[in-house]
Parts: structure tokens; C-alpha cells; sequence
């Protein structure tokens, strides 16, 4: 960056010196010269080249049958046609299965990270210097074995035991994540070329930080799809919901503009995206609970090599009846309620979505905007390209992930425990506080109707501690054996008296 801006600095010396002194007497020509200044200032501090517009490539038939219509209304039309058809898409791979879903968030990481590394290169290529898409390539991969393999050795212990190539891959696993990734830190510093030290520091730094926000947040992505279907397909949907209920408002009555880095976003399509994302996040939880297919964690099964989405479901998704607020009670005239305690969870999911996940399409604009492009790609017409479409699930990945592990599953009191008897469990873990009161009304906290109030953030019963799993499962505790193994190791224990 900072070559560009001094060769921009000797090309443009010269042609001011050229300037005739007795130009500058006259104020009209001091005027087009301090304009003429001022242009060639904004280009020396931008330091950047323009990386080139994608051609639009809205299908051929689009064209010709919105031909009669305004670029406001086409964009309108071509938008909500593609959004229709991408939201059915995202109901077939749920229909597919957990595998499936894996698999397109591995796609999307790729494609995210193809694509900002595209805009890097635009600016890396004009010095002609080696290495760097290979590098980044190469770190993504080692980055993502890193991550894999890790999620590979916590969720299929028992297979990766089973197997000797597998089960040393897995002890040594970090050993060569390192060893994988000090190779490509080698290799980069051998790459580096004189005079072109700092930009290629920059360019190191600009991989490096794609990693973090594309790589880390799709492999959080992942453990969320482990803990329940429900948890990856509420806060993406939320998302989804909010983008476009925004836009909706925002198109149609939209005045009054939200932030200077998204001229088109306004307060009305904010507002209006926020409460429709709370009633669609309410909604969309109610009929997801009641399916074992969406709240039962993914579970590999070691007898039929395949995955498995069964169990009881918990309290969490177990009809509960609430006593309402005297407020909202003289509103609806409803002394109680019955909703699922996720219902109550989603609004925090719905909450986050619509407030904080825009800033994460906020900071994408800032970053188009820096390089002076409209939309990352052109992969999806009227669209842009996949991270314009993603840009605030990486944001909303990393809230779900924090919070289950927060308020739903909660820090493990087994763990290094030397006088617990099984194995630390992840699912053992207290969950959200019970109120005093039993569901049927037991209890002081308990109201006449014999429902839980839902004034105290606390109402939301505990998940309970899921059954240990059998044998035949090999997803053991977070990164430690099945019950079978650690009994065995505690027999051998107690017998040498350790």
C-alpha cells in the first residue's frame, strides 16, 4: 500500500511543478488546481487499485421479461426471485440430512474465502510477486485439518480408537497441524522480495485475518449443528428473516437513512426487521420443537456407520405453562401461556440477529467499499457473491456458540474432579436455573394458575443431563472416552492402588 501511494506521489510531482507560476494569480485557476490537488490527494491516500466490476449476469429469461420495468423494481423483482429460490434450496439440504448440511457449510467457507482472497490478489498480482494464492490455499487447508480433525476426534472417539492410521493421526494431531502449519510460515518467508517487504506483510496479515473470520466461524457453525439441528436452523433462518424483512420495509417505506457505510439501509427497514424477526424467530421455534428430527443432537452411530438424530427430548423442548405479566395480562386478557422454554431462548437469537448481525453486513460494506467494488462476487444475480449473502451468519455463528455454552449447557463441575465416578459429560452440565416450582405448580414461586412467571430471566427450566451413551456410539465426552473406556481405566486404577 504504501509503495503505491509513493509512486502515485513522483507521478503526480512533476505535472504539478509543470503548472505556469503566472497561472496561479488568477482564483479560477487556483480553484481547478486546488480541485485538481485535492482529486489526486484522495487517489495517493486510497493507494489502491480498482479491483474490476463482475459483468452482471442475471439469467438471459430475467431480462427479457423485466425488460419493461425500472432498475429499482428489476433489482426488486430479480432479488425476490432468487431469494425464493435459494430459501428452497435451503429446505432440500435440511431434508438431506446432518451430513449434507456439513458439507455445504464446507462449500460456503471455500467459496467466502476464494472470494475476499480474489479481491487480495487483485491488489497483491499488479507486483508480480510469487506465492501468494498459493500460501493462502495452503493455509486454509492447514487450518482446516487443524479444525476437522479436531471436531473428528471429539465427536467420533470411538471410530478414530478403532482404526490404527486414524488413532495415531488423532495422538499427534496438534503436532502435525503445527509441524503443517510452521512449513507454510517457512515458506513465506522465503517468498518475501525487496523493496516489497511491507505489502507483503499486508498480504500475509489479509490471510491470516480471512482465516479467523471465515474458518473459525464455519467450524463454530458446525458444533452448533452437532448440539441440535434447531440451533443451526433458527439463528441462520433469523438471519435469512431479518435480511429480508429489512429490505422489505426499507424498499417500500424506507426515509430516513440508518449508516453512511450502506447509503440504501434506513431506521424503517432496521425497525421494521427487528420486531418481524422477533415474531418469525417465535413462530419458526414452536414448530421446529415439537420434532425430535430438529432437537436431538447429531450422533454418529458406530453399529450402522451412519448418523443418528433420536432421543427424549429435554425440558427445553417440553410444553411449559407461563403466567404472564399483569402488564401483558390486562393487554391479552390471557392469565397463562404455554410455550416451548426454546421459544423463550429464540427471542435472545432473534434479538441478536436483527441489532448486532447487521453490523456484521455493515463491516462487509466498509470493506467493499475500501476497494471500490459493489458486491464481493457476481455468483448469485442481484445478489453479489456468497460472503454477501453470508456476512452476518459468521457474526450470528459465533453468539450461538458462546451461548450455549453460556446459558444452555453451562461450565462442567466434573471436570478434574478426581472423586467422580464416570467420565466428565458434556450434557451433565446445569443448564438455565429452575424457578422455584415445579412445573405443576409447586413450590412459593408458583402462581394460582399453577403456571411458572415469566417475568424473572431465570424461568426457562434446565436441560437435564442426557443418558450415558451405549457402547456402539463413539461420540464420547468432549475429547474423553466412552463410559465403557473410563470404567475400565478406573478398575485398573482402585486394583494398582493409584
Amino acid at each position: 500500500m504504501a509503495e503505491l501511494r509513493h509512486r502515485g506521489a513522483k507521478d503526480t510531482g512533476p505535472a504539478l511543478q509543470q503548472q505556469p507560476s503566472e497561472d496561479k494569480g488568477s482564483d479560477g485557476e487556483l480553484k481547478v488546481e486546488k480541485d485538481v490537488a485535492s482529486d489526486t490527494e484522495s487517489k495517493v491516500d486510497t493507494g489502491v487499485p480498482e479491483v474490476p466490476v463482475p459483468a452482471d449476469d442475471t439469467p438471459e429469461v430475467l431480462n427479457k421479461a423485466l425488460s419493461g420495468l425500472s432498475s429499482r423494481w428489476k433489482n426488486w423483482w430479480v432479488r425476490g426471485i432468487l431469494t425464493l429460490a435459494m430459501i428452497s434450496f435451503f429446505f432440500f439440504i435440511i431434508y438431506l440430512g446432518p451430513m449434507v448440511l456439513m458439507m455445504i457449510v464446507l462449500c460456503v467457507q471455500i467459496k467466502c474465502f476464494q472470494e475476499i482472497i480474489t479481491i487480495g490478489y487483485s491488489v497483491y498480482h499488479s507486483y508480480h510477486l510469487p506465492w501468494f494464492r498459493t500460501l493462502s490455499w495452503y493455509f486454509l487447508l492447514c487450518v482446516n485439518y487443524f479444525f476437522y480433525g479436531e471436531t473428528v476426534t471429539d465427536y467420533f472417539f470411538t471410530l478414530v480408537q478403532r482404526e490404527e492410521p486414524l488413532r495415531i493421526l488423532s495422538k499427534y494431531h496438534r503436532f502435525i497441524s503445527f509441524a503443517l502449519y510452521l512449513t507454510g510460515f517457512c515458506m513465506f518467508v522465503l517468498s518475501l522480495v525487496k523493496k516489497h517487504y511491507r505489502l507483503q506483510f499486508y498480504m500475509f496479515g489479509w490471510t491470516h485475518v480471512t482465516l479467523l473470520i471465515v474458518v473459525t466461524q464455519s467450524h463454530l457453525i458446525i458444533h452448533n449443528l452437532f448440539e441440535g439441528m434447531i440451533w443451526f436452523i433458527v439463528p441462520i433462518s433469523c438471519v435469512i428473516c431479518n435480511d429480508i424483512m429489512a429490505y422489505m420495509f426499507g424498499f417500500f417505506f424506507g426515509r430516513t437513512p440508518l449508516i453512511k457505510l450502506s447509503p440504501k439501509k434506513t431506521w424503517e427497514g432496521f425497525i421494521g426487521g427487528f420486531f418481524s424477526t422477533i415474531v418469525f424467530g417465535i413462530m419458526l421455534s414452536y414448530v421446529m420443537a415439537g420434532w425430535r428430527y430438529f432437537v436431538c443432537p447429531v450422533e454418529f452411530n458406530n453399529d450402522s456407520n451412519s448418523f443418528q438424530v433420536d432421543c427424549e427430548p429435554s425440558e427445553l423442548f417440553q410444553l411449559q405453562d407461563y403466567t404472564l405479566p399483569s402488564i401483558l395480562e390486562s393487554v391479552t386478557g390471557w392469565t397463562t401461556v404455554r410455550l416451548y422454554p426454546f421459544q423463550i431462548h429464540s427471542i435472545a437469537l432473534s434479538s441478536f440477529a436483527s441489532i448486532v448481525g447487521p453490523f456484521g453486513g455493515f463491516f462487509a460494506s466498509g470493506f467493499k467499499r475500501a476497494f471500490k467494488i459493489k458486491d464481493f462476487a457476481n455468483t448469485i444475480p442481484g445478489h453479489g457473491g456468497i460472503m454477501d449473502r453470508f456476512d452476518c451468519q459468521y457474526l450470528m455463528a459465533t453468539f450461538v456458540n458462546v451461548y450455549i455454552a453460556s446459558f444452555i449447557r453451562g461450565p462442567n463441575p466434573q471436570q478434574g474432579d478426581p472423586a467422580a465416578s464416570g467420565p466428565p459429560s458434556r450434557s451433565a452440565a446445569p443448564h438455565l436455573q429452575l424457578p422455584e416450582g415445579t412445573p405443576d405448580g409447586e413450590g412459593p414461586a408458583a402462581s394460582a394458575g399453577g403456571g411458572r412467571r415469566l417475568e424473572t430471566p431465570t424461568a426457562m427450566p434446565a436441560r437435564p443431563e442426557r443418558e450415558t451413551r451405549e457402547v456402539g456410539s463413539t461420540r464420547g465426552p468432549r475429547g474423553q472416552p466412552p463410559r465403557q473406556l473410563w470404567e475400565t481405566y478406573s478398575a485398573l486404577c482402585e486394583r494398582e492402588h493409584i
